[in-house]
């Protein structure tokens, strides 16, 4: 069968090239093959013998790109998001479809917390007494709540549809005379609730319509209506920000400190925006080579599960060593320790500078095409002096020593 696979999907070699020799029903006779393409550029005419189709988020799939295809039978999206993937039309064709939820969370989480530090460290602040409201409670917000709560910074979480379905089970139950489940045991505060912390950590889907839209769910009205001193971090989707707005804001000399991964009509910037915010990147906060390459293990995974054979490969079978895979630490856990350990995995204000050098030269996309390789805080070992009074770094996400 013929695979084509996004050019930027780490190890699809490595996971998928045997898989391109089994049959999927069509003639005998075809050769199977594993073929690259820019996720950008892809045209219908590319992919009209396709089999297997894997994108990522930039690729639009829809009956524009497959009307040409009459034997495509799976797309897989390398990615959490799925709003790039007409599902609708995919389901009418019967073909099955599989995403890669909470793949790059953690890589997300791990971008968060070294903005923290970078603007902690920048501003003088005690990362302690801040409280973080997080606005999406999925993969991506739940990884970003673990590492807060190893650290015991205070944080609440917004998110309506998981509020309304931790409500709805619990009436259920109740209705029943069953004892209530309370697997998801957190609160769910308001959008005000959240837009009141000192740090604002966006964490959705592009949703337009319906009951809970975040389409621009942060615009001029409730923009305007944050405080100089506040943090405002988005990692997930360029449009829940107006980005326009966010730049009237900050030109009329309003204090808040801005990071931002997405942006508004990607790969296109509002350039202007740019020397507003305190860190700018190109879309690359899930770009860990854990979080890029478990897409690919998952999409690996589903197929092997369509095709009725065991999976042969997994993520340990291709990852390197970190460049300095382990350390000791012999004090007890500061915030200055937390500076230094998260600098040491990633450090943002490099992809920062990365972005502000380049994107005019190189281009969006170019810069996540290049992205340097990042590691997550698990490619380390950290192993603890018997006068270390704290485990946080191992519920932050660095290993243990096993055993």
């Amino acid at each position: 069968m013929k695979i084509f696979f996004d050019e930027n999907m780490p190890f699809a070699q490595e996971f998928f090239s045997e898989l391109c020799h089994l049959n999927m029903g069509h003639n005998g006779d075809e050769q199977g093959e594993l073929i690259p393409f820019s996720g950008r550029t892809l045209t219908a005419e590319q992919v009209a013998d396709a089999d297997v189709l894997l994108v990522r988020s930039i690729t639009q799939v829809n009956e524009q790109l497959l009307h040409l295809n009459d034997k495509l039978s799976f797309v897989g999206s390398a990615t959490i998001g799925t709003d790039h993937i007409d599902q609708h039309y995919l389901a009418k064709r019967n073909i099955p479809f599989h995403s890669a939820p909470g793949c790059n969370a953690i890589s997300v989480a791990e971008y968060v917390l070294s903005a923290l530090v970078v603007l902690a460290e920048r501003y003088l602040l005690d990362l302690s007494s801040l409280t973080v409201g997080i606005v999406g409670g999925g993969n991506t917000g739940s990884r970003l709540s673990e590492k807060l709560l190893a650290l015991g910074i205070e944080h609440k979480i917004c998110d309506p549809l998981l509020a309304e379905k931790q409500a709805e089970n619990q009436r259920q139950q109740q209705a029943q005379g069953d004892p209530i489940d309370r697997t998801d045991k957190r609160k769910y505060v308001s959008l005000a609730e959240v837009l009141a912390c000192d740090v604002i950590s966006l964490h959705v889907p592009k949703v337009v319509g319906g009951a809970h839209p975040t389409f621009q769910l942060l615009n001029e009205e409730n923009l305007t209506q944050l405080h100089d001193e506040q943090i405002l971090i988005s990692a997930c989707r360029g449009d829940v920000i107006d980005n326009h707005a966010l730049l009237a804001l900050k030109q009329a000399g309003h204090g808040l400190k801005i990071v931002l991964d997405v942006w508004q009509g990607e790969p296109d910037v509002l350039e202007a925006l740019i020397p507003y915010t305190e860190i700018a990147t190109a879309h690359i906060a899930g770009y860990s080579l854990e979080g890029k390459a478990r897409g690919s293990e998952m999409l690996y995974q589903a197929l092997c599960q369509q095709l009725k054979i065991e999976p042969k490969y997994q993520l340990a079978n291709f990852l390197p060593p970190a460049s300095i895979p382990a350390i000791e630490i012999n004090q007890n856990f500061s915030q200055i320790l937390l500076n230094q350990l998260v600098k040491m995995v990633y450090d943002v204000r490099r992809d920062d500078a990365i972005f502000r050098q380049q994107l005019f030269t190189q281009g969006f996309d170019s810069l996540r095409k290049n992205y340097p390789v990042r590691r997550e805080f698990s490619a380390v070992t950290v192993t603890l002096s018997p006068n270390t009074d704290s485990d946080v770094p191992h519920r932050l996400g660095f290993s243990k020593m096993s055993n």
